[in-house]
C-alpha cells in the first residue's frame, strides 16, 4: 500500500477527527482555519483515498458485558498458504476477536479477544479456536487492567 503525502492541514484534520469523530464540519473548519466547503472537500478526499477508514464509538467493554480481555498467541503446525488463509478467514469472522495480527517470534498470530467471563472464554476456545485445523499451540494471557487503549495514530507533527 502506497503512503500518501499529507500537508499540515490534512494532518491537523486527521488529528482532530481521531479525537472527536462527531465534530461538525463547521467546527472542524474553524479549528483548522479553512472555509467549511474547503474542509469538507479535504475530509471527503481523505475518506475516498482510504486514509479515513470509517467512524465509530469507543465502548467500555465491561459496561456492555464484555469484561474479560485475553491476548491469545496461536502457533501453527506448519505454514502453507492455504492453511494460513483459512485460519485468517475463520478468526476474522469471530466477533469475540477484536484484533488479529500475523507476527514473528514465538507465535504466528496474536489475537485480542473480549468475552464476558472465563466460562465464555472456555467456550470460545473449545468451539472456535480448538476446531481450527493446523493449530499447534494456544497460549492465553489475561489482561489484569488496561493501561492504554487507543486507535489514535500519530500524524506528522499535527498533534
Amino acid at each position: 500500500m502506497k503512503q500518501i503525502e499529507l500537508d499540515k492541514l490534512d494532518q491537523r484534520i486527521l488529528a482532530i477527527l481521531q479525537q472527536e469523530g462527531r465534530i461538525s464540519n463547521q467546527q472542524l473548519a474553524e479549528q483548522v482555519g479553512l472555509s467549511p466547503a474547503a474542509c469538507w472537500r479535504r475530509v471527503r478526499t481523505l475518506e475516498e483515498t482510504g486514509i479515513i477508514k470509517g467512524y465509530s464509538a469507543h465502548l467500555a467493554p465491561e459496561m456492555v458485558g464484555q469484561g474479560l480481555c485475553v491476548l491469545v498467541n496461536l502457533s501453527l503446525q506448519r505454514h502453507t498458504i492455504d492453511s494460513t488463509a483459512e485460519i485468517e478467514q475463520k478468526v476474522s469472522s469471530y466477533p469475540e476477536v477484536l484484533q488479529c495480527f500475523a507476527v514473528t517470534g514465538n507465535a504466528d498470530f496474536v489475537l485480542r479477544v473480549v468475552v464476558p467471563d472465563m466460562v465464555s472464554y472456555d467456550r470460545f476456545l473449545n468451539e472456535k479456536i480448538f476446531t481450527l485445523q493446523g493449530i499447534a499451540q494456544v497460549h492465553s494471557n489475561f489482561a489484569l487492567r488496561e493501561i492504554k487503549n487507543t486507535q489514535t495514530i500519530p500524524v506528522g507533527d499535527a498533534e
